[in-house]
Order: structure tokens, then sequence, then C-alpha cells
């Protein structure tokens, strides 16, 4: 595989100084303003690990809604210091940014552009602010890039570890299950005769049955089922349900970007008000079922198409999903026949879409003002310029067919 060069070992270097020199900031501003810089979740984080340090549930500590394994990895905030998690994140996030640059190289680009590509998340100040502040996000970026690296190197056994531990640490990447079985099905000639479709479509069946697929199948379901299995036994219906089960039946009717919010604020208190929730996954579900069929020989772009999707799409949507598609974009960039000006177009409207949002939502958020229309409208603005931009995406999306891979051994 191909090793970091010392201009990606220096932007690495760079990348985690001023990650580390944030969260120096970051205790400054707690320590001497009213505004925080540490993000909320952190405390939650810390506090859910103090009762695990107890020997306690970490679901003790209300609005933990995460797996208990984050929680044991942020014990030494407990033990050693409350900054260690802070750490772990922005390591972790540097750690994102090197992965790309390897499968960049994988993809046949040169050092150099490889490493122009990987400082977009590197030198990124999302991912910088986001990871410092404490929050968990870079740890699934993390595991996500990871999987795509295996699945580049046709490391199968240690995808499908990678795969089953961030479907643990968050449900969304479940999604990608039905590209990854398709782009590891084998395909078969074509039956001849008036039996063509009838054979044909079993012959499409019987290529999922093949030793890869039930290799990545069986490593992936064996890491997500025994986690699951340990932490229920260890803390009961609660794990499942405040991890999992919450997630799928949440109503949240705080403003947020989602096209939903305004809809389930109004049914809060309507004995339909479940149903419409669950009904919301049904436009996701299309639409990813979609993306996979076309688009599964080419791996990285069909994640970053259902990360897109499925966060455009849900029922709650915040700044922090983006970065759940943003690590992904690197990869897809160098085969996106855009120009520059269409690409700094595409971004301006993005960037435009959440400024209108933020107008009316800061007004309804501090100064008490009924906008809740207006931040409707707006997201509903938001959900159509990323619809445009995935479609420009799609149509311009041309990988060369004749990149020469690096051989791995």
């Amino acid at each position: 595989m191909e090793r970091l060069t010392q201009p990606h070992s220096l932007l690495c270097l760079l990348a985690l100084s001023l990650r580390l020199f944030l969260i120096a900031y970051g205790q400054y501003q707690d320590s001497r303003m009213e505004v925080k810089y540490t993000d909320i979740d952190y405390h939650v984080f810390t506090d859910a690990a103090s009762f695990i340090t107890q020997g306690e549930s970490p679901y003790n500590r209300s609005t933990y809604r995460y797996t208990p394994l984050l929680a044991w990895l942020l014990t030494p905030n407990v033990y050693f210091t409350a900054v260690f998690g802070k750490i772990l994140f922005v390591v972790c996030d540097v750690l994102s940014g090197m992965i790309i640059y390897r499968i960049l190289c994988l993809q046949g680009l040169q050092s150099e552009t490889a490493c122009r590509f990987s400082s977009l998340w590197l030198l990124n100040p999302l991912p910088m602010g986001v990871s410092s502040r404490g929050n968990a996000e870079s740890i699934l970026s993390a595991l996500v890039l990871s999987t795509l690296l295996c699945m580049e190197t046709r490391r199968l056994t240690l995808a499908a570890l990678f795969y089953g531990l961030s479907v643990h640490m968050k449900i969304y990447p479940v999604t990608y299950a039905l590209p990854i079985a398709l782009s590891l099905h084998r395909s078969a000639p074509t039956a001849e005769g008036g039996e063509r479709r009838w054979k044909s479509l079993i012959r499409f069946i019987r290529g999922f049955f093949n030793k890869d697929l039930l290799l990545f199948a069986s490593v992936a379901g064996g890491v997500f089922c025994s986690l699951s299995a340990l932490f229920y036994h260890m803390y009961g219906w609660e794990f499942l349900y405040e991890t999992y089960l919450y997630h799928l039946t949440r109503r949240d009717i705080r403003h947020n970007f989602s096209p939903y919010f305004y809809m389930l604020y109004l049914t809060a208190d309507s004995r339909w008000s479940c149903l419409l929730g669950l009904a919301a996954f049904l436009p996701q579900l299309s639409l990813l079922c979609v993306a996979s069929l076309a688009f599964h020989r080419h791996l990285a772009f069909t994640c970053f198409l259902h990360t897109a999707i499925f966060v455009s799409f849900n029922k709650v949507c915040t700044s922090q999903y983006f970065l759940w598609y943003l690590c992904l974009l690197p990869l897809i960039l160098p085969h996106l026949h855009l120009s520059v000006r269409e690409g700094l177009m595409l971004l301006l409207l993005w960037f435009s879409a959440q400024a209108l949002w933020l107008g009316p939502a800061y007004l309804l958020e501090f100064k008490g003002l009924n906008t809740f229309l207006w931040v409707w409208m707006a997201g509903l603005l938001f959900l159509i310029i990323n619809c445009f931009i995935l479609i420009t995406l799609v149509v311009h999306y041309k990988p060369a067919h004749n990149t020469q891979r690096l051989k791995v051994e």
C-alpha cells in the first residue's frame, strides 16, 4: 500500500496541531466566557463514563442514547483527564484524512493530487470544530472510511469487522449493506431461450451465495450481534431502546433542517404522529434502493449518495450530520467532471441555503419569535438545493475505467 509521503505527513501534523490548539482554546473559553466551546454532548458522554466507573449503567445519564462502547472508551475522562475524549476524537479525525489519502492513491491518483484532496478534510474547519468541541462523529467517519479502504484492498475480513463496528456505533451505515452485497455479488451469464427472465432471476439470486459475501456477512453480523448481546446482558432492554429503537421511533419536534420537523411539531399530540414518523422513512428507502442498483460498482460514490440521501430526508437533520457524507466527498471529487466555477456555485448554494435557515432559526431560538413556518420553508429550500446538488453530482460523476490501481500484496 502507498505509504504516506513527507508532504502528506506534514499536512497531517499540521491538521493535528490545529485541532490540539482548538482543544486548548476551548479549555480557555469554557473557563472564561459565558458561551461555552465544549459541545453539550461531550458532558453527556463524560457523565455516562462516570456512571460506568461507579459500576452503574451509562443510561443513568439522561439523554445518553449511544452505545455503551462509547462511554467505556471515554472512561479515561474520569480516571486521567477530562480532555482525553477530545484528543481521541481529533486523532480519529486526522486518521480519517490519512485513510482518504490512501484510498485515493489506490484509485490511481498521484501522491501530490491525493494530498490536495485529503487536505479538503484535514484542513476543513467544520470537522476541526466538531471534533475539538467533543463530538464523537469522527470515530464513525474513521470506521466507515476504514471499511472502504479494506474493501478497496479486498481485505474482506477486516472490512467486515470495521463495518460491524460502525453499524454498532451508529445505525445509519446499515444502509450500506445493499451496495456492499451488490459489489460482492458474482454475476452469471444470462440464460437464453423462453425462460430467460426466470433463469436470470435465479442466477442473480444465486450470485449472492458466494464465499466473499458469506464471509463478509458472517463477520460483520457476528461483530454486531456479539457486541449487542454483550451490552444487552450488561444493561438489558434499556440498551436496545436507547441505542437503536429510540432512533427509529424518534419524533424530534425541535427546529432543525429536516423537512418533517414542522409536521411532527403540529401533530405531536396526534395518535397518528408515530405512524407519520415511520412513513417518513419511505422516501429514504426507495431512493437508497435506486442508488444502490445504479451505482453499486462504485462503492465509495454509492455510500456518499446513501449518506447524503439519508441525512437530507431524515426526520432529524442537524449540521453535525453533514460530516457523515462530507468525509466521503474527497473520494468522489477526482471523478467529477465539473469546472471550478461550477463546483464553487454548488458550494455557494449549499452554504446560502443554510444561512437562509439560520436567520429564522435564530429569531425562534434566541428571540422567542414565532418563525416556525419560516424555518420549515427554509428547510424545504435546503432539501431542494441538496437534491439539485446530488442530481448534478450524479450527472457529472464519470470514474476513469482505465485507472491503474496500485498492486496490494
